[in-house]
């Protein structure tokens, strides 16, 4: 099995290669003659590396799984209507008080979309985010009644996440309060939109038992069909190298034309689009779809 010529065939050969080999050999051996052949020593040891066809993958185990979820919507029916309809478990972001919200929250459930409250907070530029919005230096009962009173606005919420909010989620005060507030409310998750890369939203769900997601990738930073498509292109590549990868968007013409067409094509691309729920089941159970851990 030494032999130099050996040697120098399998080098040759390239393991991708080497099934569809295997096959050319099979069918090139008459009938009856295989044992003689084989006894060649080169042919031999090919035979023996050459594996059998790679099992297909398995049914419901993709290369990784994304969620998207829809912000600011509320005071315009025809985009969410749109947002509405995209193919797939596309969760909606309710802005609380607004003309459509409950509207839109029924809609949304009827079709089995995860509605979340868009939860209005303050802001480092100093723009006001809309009513029922939450400010630095509020008070415990403050922040509480509040929540309460921006959720009876948006039925079916199943989670919150921040609408703005790149000065108030850095306060660790004003988050705890947030969350405290969050736990007895029928089992709310957080997401944190991430408007700022010094957020403490995250750890302070964690650290008051909140289960919560963080935005790894914005759609539509700039509101074109260009720079869509390359931010959807960049979440496929994250969940296939992590597993799994949340986007947040915006119902922007471009963004909602870029996700009718992408979304259908998930299945060919081996990702599946999951409701956010099932996501955080597997951030809670430290798991992805291929089975490893999520870094």
């Amino acid at each position: 099995m030494d032999h130099p010529a050996t040697q120098d065939l399998v080098k040759t050969v390239p393991v991708a290669d080497r099934a569809s080999l295997r096959a050319r050999i099979s069918a090139a051996i008459p009938a009856g003659k295989a044992g003689r052949l084989l006894r060649l020593p080169a042919l031999a040891l090919l035979w023996a590396l050459i594996p059998g066809p790679a099992p297909a993958t398995p049914p419901g185990d993709p290369a990784g799984v994304i969620a998207i979820l829809i912000d600011d919507l509320g005071n315009n029916w025809r985009e969410a209507a749109r947002t509405i309809a995209l193919p797939g478990p596309v969760a909606c972001a309710i802005l609380p008080h607004t003309r459509y919200a409950r509207r839109i929250a029924t809609a949304a459930h009827r079709r089995n979309k995860e509605v979340l409250l868009h939860l209005p907070m303050e802001s480092t530029l100093g723009k006001d985010p809309g009513p029922g919005k939450l400010d630095t230096g509020m008070p415990r009962l403050e922040i509480a009644l509040t929540l309460s009173y921006d959720l009876d606005s948006v039925p079916h919420a199943v989670g919150v996440n921040n609408h703005m909010g790149s000065r108030l989620t850095q306060q660790a005060r004003e988050m705890d309060f947030l969350m405290q507030a969050l736990k007895p409310l029928r089992n709310l998750f957080f997401v944190d939109s991430l408007t700022s890369r010094h957020s403490v939203a995250a750890r302070m769900a964690r650290e008051n038992g909140i289960p919560y997601l963080v935005r790894d990738v914005f759609l539509d930073s700039e509101a074109s069909a260009h720079f869509t498509e390359r931010q959807f292109d960049r979440l496929l590549r994250r969940a296939r190298q992590r597993g799994k990868a949340l986007a947040i968007g915006h119902p922007y013409p471009t963004t909602l034309a870029v996700l009718e067409r992408r979304l259908p094509e998930l299945a060919e691309q081996n990702i599946r689009l999951v409701p956010l729920s099932t996501m955080l089941e597997m951030e809670q159970e430290g798991k992805t779809w291929r089975q490893s851990s999520y870094p």
